[in-house]
């Protein structure tokens, strides 16, 4: 396993184990994560690891003309009775993400440097946040970043029934993206359209 320097690299592809993780350490800065997700790489891991940085094989993706939008989320957003704004609470989303009880565990991620280091990339204008309201309540939600005309999610949540659907598929018909980037495999995300392709193919689409 490679550890990284202070020297802003990451090792080729060929290193990245069967667990799709390609090096280890380095830290959490604007220009390393920047340059990170501009080459298909991004950080996971728990709080007290060292930084693990991935690039998996096969990547969970979202072409946006394949969501799919089932009749009941139809009839959802024709009832309006959500509002949907973009980047109007970007520290409430990641902190909801963060903090959020989930079923499944997901979520415990989100570090607090980890947190901290997004909150300084929106900062930059590379961050995006989408909210979903139900009157002035912050009910789901989701955060990533724009990179080439990609938007590379990180994190979602519901504070109830389907929130952060009304927050995905609002991204993939309103922001124009080549592609969102799910990351990992997900039965949720699939739900709506997501699939696995190869990393050679997403590298090409990213780098386009």
């Amino acid at each position: 396993m490679i550890w990284l320097s202070e020297n802003i690299e990451f090792p080729p592809y060929e290193f990245t184990t069967e667990d799709g993780i390609i090096a280890l350490g380095g830290d959490l800065s604007e220009n390393r994560l920047i340059f990170a997700y501009k080459n298909g790489i991004f950080p996971w891991f728990s709080e007290g690891e060292p930084i693990v940085w991935y690039c998996p094989f096969e990547r969970m993706v979202l072409f946006p003309d394949d969501i799919k939008v089932s009749k009941s989320m139809r009839k959802i957003i024709n009832k309006n009775q959500f509002t949907i704004t973009e980047n109007k609470a970007f520290k409430e989303v990641i902190y909801n993400c963060k903090n959020i009880d989930r079923s499944d565990g997901l979520g415990t991620w989100i570090t607090d440097d980890m947190e901290q280091a997004y909150i300084n990339l929106h900062n930059l204008g590379v961050a995006k946040s989408i909210e979903v309201w139900s009157g002035n309540e912050l009910v789901g939600g989701l955060y990533g970043l724009e990179i080439n005309n990609i938007f590379c999610g990180e994190s979602m949540f519901s504070k109830i029934s389907n929130a952060s659907k009304l927050a995905f598929i609002h991204l993939a018909k309103n922001k124009k993206y080549k592609l969102i980037d799910c990351q990992i495999y997900n039965e949720h995300l699939a739900s709506l359209g997501a699939r696995e392709i190869k990393r050679e193919y997403f590298l090409d689409i990213l780098k386009a």
